[in-house]
């Protein structure tokens, strides 16, 4: 069950609200009748009722729109300040904040340290970063 903090925290109390059942209102399989960012905003709520103290995200933003990335890296940074978080994700600014990060290439560990030690010298995640900035500067 969720509660209302939690739907506010994570945004998602108008659209509980608007639906006929409100909290009992069903999830059907896949979760196909919410939006993908609401599903993921819906589990990060279920894991602050929990109060787990490990939080492990596979993908968690790669489906949503830039709206709701914000909204959930905002969720974790605020929300689960004192947890663990292992996330793997390929989007640049969700491993910003990070205390560490392992680069992987062609399945091999190839980089571990925080990211602003990563970026002191020339490495694969520098090379990574700078592509994100190249990429977002000719939006």
């Amino acid at each position: 069950m969720i509660d209302r903090i939690s739907l506010e925290r994570c945004q998602l109390k108008d659209v509980v609200a608007a639906k006929p059942d409100k909290l009992d209102s069903l999830v059907v399989d896949s979760g196909d009748n919410w939006s993908v960012g609401q599903r993921q905003l819906l589990c990060l709520g279920r894991v602050m009722l929990k109060r787990s103290k490990i939080l492990f995200m596979d993908e968690a933003t790669a489906s949503v729109d830039s709206q709701t990335d914000a909204v959930i890296q905002k969720i974790i940074r605020e929300d689960f300040a004192t947890c663990t978080i292992i996330s793997i994700a390929h989007r640049i600014p969700t491993v910003m904040d990070c205390d560490r990060v392992l680069v992987i290439d062609a399945g091999r560990a190839k980089e571990f340290d925080k990211p602003s030690r990563l970026l002191e010298w020339p490495s694969l995640f520098g090379a990574l970063v700078q592509e994100y900035a190249n990429r977002s500067s000719g939006l």
